[in-house]
């Protein structure tokens, strides 16, 4: 038997039975949040022994997961995911002791199929047969697979801003897919009316028992993996919250048996345009504002936590922490950096949590000694087009349908292609400029023109994509233009490539003869029309080009 002995609430101690498919509130204060307690001795006795005949999955730890009898139910797996040792991405940032923790091995690549897993068991167990779940995408996918493993009928709500890759994905499962046109939050509301009307189980996220006690069971395998220790730092994108509450809980149970010496302090990291719970911590708020989500990454577009972030919050004030926000941009440029230094393709969600990496590294806030468990979920197929751009590939059409290419028309393919592979990156932090020499550029041939928006995105790029010419503003944010032109000159990689600068104010002598020799050409911003700024541009890519043949 592995159901709880009982809850208890963490704020006034109450304990209580678990009842399974009840809302977990405190039947005395009203709190939300219960603890589930086991027969951890036991528990405890099974680990000193090597958990023998146990599955390599969550149902490793099947003694402290709220099911009666798990051995006689036809348990979907989950968990039992991959713990890496970062080789180059996180090396590349200056920290040697950085660990991925790989979800993308579950059913459906995402760490909510351990949510998934336990909550449908739970189901069967309970007799369910259909049940109702609002989500922004992940979590309804890994319950549309587990459900139809289970026989299970699911009503699946998702706004329609979620990719229409992931609507399509639940519906191929068999559940039944509602498009709700608004936020999650409204989506949500609109869940619950729907499984009331109906008297149907809805699944409740973070006050679920087995939804929160699933992802313990990533902490239980991360020090496992870890050789019984624990990491001195765990990182997760969030959205609503219930992914680090339940691993933490996880953290204390193995605290509370002795079988660790600390719990890791936690990062919480959200996508900028929709951060409530950043905002509140650093606003030292124990209870997060709503907001209105403003991001394109939707999995994370949870605008109102509510009780979560009280709960998170707790955790960084009792063992350590922070929160953070990152651009899109700046997710998106991590999810490009991790693919081509690890080989791993994450979705926009988790590239917010390697986002916020790079910046806790960067401003030092985690130590370059301290050992780092970073939680990686999801795949790239909903990746939607502003990841990549729309010049993410080149075409070269050759002839038409699939017969062989005459000569002539093949060497016109190749002088096109030509054409079409000559690239510029523009780094300024002036969208405006930016764009309007990026359209003049692309009117005058067919570039590829891409954009940084400071000088260590320009540089990143620059490195990653290798361009025929760089155009670069000598302000900017973070390393200036001078900075980047001597790390560019440095790099074997870019020293060659031909430099444009343009500066919005007057270069002095010193600072003329600092960039002299580096560049190819300096101007004033505005000191030309910016017609006449782009053909001088195209005139140094030809004159390089020519150069480059003679060469």
């Amino acid at each position: 038997m592995a159901a709880p002995k009982f809850l208890e609430c963490v704020l006034c101690g109450h304990q209580q039975p678990y009842e399974p498919f009840v809302p977990a509130t405190c039947k005395h204060c009203g709190e939300q949040w219960l603890e589930a307690h086991y027969d951890f001795d036991l528990f405890k006795r099974e680990i000193l022994r090597g958990l023998p005949g146990r599955p390599l999955n969550l149902w490793r730890y099947q003694d402290i997961l709220p099911l009666e009898n798990p051995g006689s139910l036809d348990l979907y797996p989950a968990g039992g995911t991959p713990l890496w040792l970062s080789q180059r991405y996180a090396p590349a940032l200056g920290h040697n002791f950085v660990y991925i923790k790989d979800e993308r091995y579950g059913p459906t690549s995402s760490f909510k199929d351990r949510q998934a897993a336990v909550g449908v068991a739970a189901m069967l167990e309970g007799g369910v047969k259909e049940a109702v779940i609002a989500s922004t995408g992940n979590a309804a996918v890994a319950y549309a697979a587990a459900c139809a493993r289970a026989g299970i009928k699911l009503w699946v709500f998702m706004t329609s801003l979620v990719p229409q890759e992931k609507l399509r994905e639940a519906a191929l499962f068999g559940a039944e897919v509602i498009r709700v046109s608004g936020n999650y939050d409204q989506t949500k509301q609109i869940a619950a009316q729907f499984a009331q009307r109906r008297q149907l189980l809805l699944d409740r996220g973070a006050s679920s028992i087995p939804a929160k006690e699933s992802m313990k069971t990533i902490a239980y395998e991360i020090v496992e993996q870890l050789g019984w220790r624990s990491p001195d730092w765990y990182i997760q994108a969030v959205s609503g919250g219930l992914g680090p509450l339940g691993v933490y809980q996880g953290f204390k149970e193995l605290l509370r048996m002795g079988l660790i010496n600390h719990i890791p302090k936690l990062a919480i990291i959200q996508a900028q345009g929709c951060s409530p719970m950043v905002k509140a911590f650093n606003a030292g708020k124990d209870i997060a504002e709503p907001e209105i989500p403003n991001t394109c990454i939707i999995i994370l577009s949870t605008g109102d936590p509510g009780k979560s972030y009280t709960y998170l919050y707790n955790l960084t004030k009792q063992f350590g922490g922070t929160m953070e926000s990152v651009t899109d941009a700046e997710a998106f440029a991590a999810m490009r950096s991790l693919a081509k230094s690890e080989g791993m393709a994450v979705e926009p969600a988790t590239a917010v949590a390697f986002a916020g990496l790079e910046k806790l590294i960067k401003n030092k806030t985690i130590g370059s000694e301290e050992i780092v468990v970073v939680n990686c979920t999801g795949h790239t197929f909903p990746v939607e087009k502003h990841v990549l751009g729309d010049q993410w590939a080149v075409d070269v059409h050759l002839s038409e349908g699939q017969s062989a290419a005459p000569r002539e028309g093949l060497r016109a393919a190749l002088e096109n292609l030509d054409e079409k592979v000559t690239t510029v990156l523009l780094i300024d932090d002036n969208d405006d400029d930016a764009l309007l020499i990026r359209r003049l550029l692309e009117g005058r041939k067919k570039y590829r023109v891409y954009h940084a928006k400071d000088g260590w995105e320009g540089l990143s790029q620059a490195r990653q994509k290798l361009p025929d010419l760089i155009v670069t503003d000598l302000t900017m944010p973070g390393i200036d233009g001078f900075g980047l032109v001597e790390e560019l000159k440095l790099d074997p990689r870019t020293k060659n490539i031909p430099i444009v600068v343009v500066s919005a104010k007057d270069i002095t002598p010193d600072e003329r003869k600092r960039l002299n020799g580096h560049i190819e050409a300096v101007y004033q911003k505005g000191s030309l029309p910016s017609r006449k700024f782009v053909e001088q541009v195209v005139h140094v890519i030809e004159e390089e080009k020519i150069c480059a043949k003679g060469g």
